[in-house]
């Protein structure tokens, strides 16, 4: 593998867990909310709503605070 390259998943893109974040992820999109946090689209979407996880819409993206996401899972939302 080339210095600085990624490894590759079974289509030849990048693999999620390959990605590595410097610096550390300050929001996420639904589909990296999900894979954080073990949640589905579905239940992500029903903590939106009531009012338990704080979102911010950047152009046409939902963006999901990592301060947010980690103070749902922590009990504290």
């Amino acid at each position: 593998m080339k210095s600085g390259a990624y490894p590759r998943g079974p289509n030849g893109t990048e693999t999620m867990q390959s990605i590595k974040h410097d610096p550390p992820k300050i929001g996420y999109s639904i589909r990296e909310a999900c894979r954080a946090s073990s949640l589905g689209r579905t239940t992500l979407y029903n903590h939106i709503s009531a009012g338990r996880l704080r979102a911010v819409r950047v152009g046409g993206r939902t963006i999901i605070p990592a301060e947010a996401l980690h103070a749902l899972i922590a009990g504290e939302a």
